[in-house]
């Protein structure tokens, strides 16, 4: 029998922050399953190709999902952040594009997430404010974020780290 999966990680993407990314605890899901090849110049190849593949453990949309309530202890939650990036384009290949209705996408993605974290459990939120500020993002939750720490080459992504109070705690549900 194989270990239960403990950790959810519902836009998985190429798993590309993960140490293992076939972590036996992980269930990695994505709403894509494909493998793309683009031309991204910047990296050195002569030809410019470069090929990335996204192969999630299951297929799902992180606006819907279909767990019971509280089925994981942890949740990394790491959704599109592009509004604007070309249909071919390497960005949008490898980190997703978000819809029109962005805003609602986000505010049923946060609410799906906390609905599956177990009470005490921990959603670690990425964002990249390069196209939206992480203040626009945090306001489509109730949810009060405990702590975070901002990255990258201009600190334009942030890590964000929630715990979901029990309803005994006087926590929004």
């Amino acid at each position: 029998m194989s270990e239960a999966k403990t950790i959810l990680d519902p836009c998985c993407g190429t798993r590309m922050f993960w140490f293992d990314p076939q972590n036996p605890a992980v269930l990695f899901g994505d709403v894509r399953d494909e493998t793309v090849s683009v031309t991204d110049r910047s990296h050195g190849r002569e030809d410019g190709e470069r090929v990335l593949s996204v192969s999630p453990d299951l297929t799902m949309d992180f606006r819907a999902m279909d767990f019971a309530d509280g089925a994981f202890k942890l949740v990394v939650f790491d959704p599109p952040h592009l509004v604007r990036a070309g249909p071919r384009s390497w960005l949008a290949a490898k980190y997703g594009k978000l819809s029109t209705d962005w805003r609602d996408d986000l505010r049923r993605g946060f609410a799906e997430c906390f609905r599956v974290l177990a009470d005490e459990g921990v959603l670690i939120f990425k964002w990249n404010e390069t196209q939206i500020k992480v203040g626009e993002i945090l306001a489509l939750t109730d949810q009060q974020p405990l702590f975070g720490h901002k990255s990258g080459k201009r600190a334009d992504t942030h890590w964000i780290c929630f715990m979901k109070r029990a309803a005994s705690h006087g926590a929004k549900q």
